[in-house]
């Protein structure tokens, strides 16, 4: 057999081989993001993403620039991913800072956290100052979910009303299992939109929810500070931090 037809078999064989493989992994990773938790509670279905040869396009309609940032990292740090083209428009229904927008940043908080519940807690607002009602398990939930409204933007005051009650069942304490790459979305998330660590350059992975951070922190504090946002966010089980701090 000649060479040049011999090449053109061999291509002839692998190249639907290695389009298949590329469907597969586009497949995968539309399938993988459409299952995240970030995806399907935080972002409730309102994004599309498409794969092609790992380029992944996202589109649709958010209330708020985090939320486009929050779907990105999520894709980003999926297996087969190459790059992604962020197309999602913000449109928001209320103003930035308004009653209705300090609601909406107060859900979302709490979808992002760990030990509270964002379903069981309701929010109104009036004049920036909050009213918390809804069922804590215990009084350390409820405790919880008033610092971390106290933390959003524009909050000025909190009145907690919360009733704990505890679970008829102890399955009910049982949280959902978060994916590894809505857990890394999330912390980056907390640490960017934190005060005291938005400026930390660092790099966040997760495996099986454990959480490992490396990066250089400016002190202890700062970086006991990431350390404890990490543990923070809803499903992690453990934080490895390695950051080195600036002698």
């Amino acid at each position: 057999m000649k060479t040049h037809t011999r090449i053109a078999l061999v291509l002839a064989l692998t190249l639907p081989v290695a389009a298949f493989a590329s469907s597969s992994t586009d497949s995968k990773i539309e399938d993988a993001a459409k299952a995240s938790y970030n995806y399907r509670t935080v972002l409730e279905d309102r994004v599309t993403v498409k794969s092609n040869d790992g380029v992944v396009t996202l589109t649709g309609i958010v209330q708020d620039s985090s939320e486009k940032a929050l779907a990105e990292d999520t894709v980003e740090n999926l297996p087969g991913v190459v790059s992604v083209n962020n197309r999602i428009e913000v449109k928001s229904d209320f103003p930035e800072h308004s009653d209705a927008w300090i609601a909406f940043k107060i859900h979302s908080e709490l979808l992002l956290k760990a030990n509270v519940s964002a379903t069981a807690t309701r929010v109104d607002v009036k004049d920036g100052i909050v009213t918390l009602t809804g069922k804590a398990i215990n009084n350390a939930q409820k405790d919880l979910t008033e610092a971390y409204v106290k933390d959003i933007d524009n909050v000025k005051a909190v009145r907690n009303e919360m009733v704990v009650e505890a679970p008829a069942t102890a399955s009910a304490t049982v949280g959902e299992v978060i994916d590894d790459a809505s857990i890394t979305s999330e912390v980056k998330y907390a640490l960017l939109s934190h005060r005291s660590t938005s400026a930390i350059s660092t790099k966040v992975t997760t495996n099986d929810s454990v959480v490992v951070i490396s990066g250089v922190a400016g002190s202890d504090a700062e970086k006991d500070l990431v350390t404890k946002l990490a543990q923070d966010a809803r499903g992690v089980k453990s934080v490895v931090n390695n950051m080195t701090v600036k002698s």
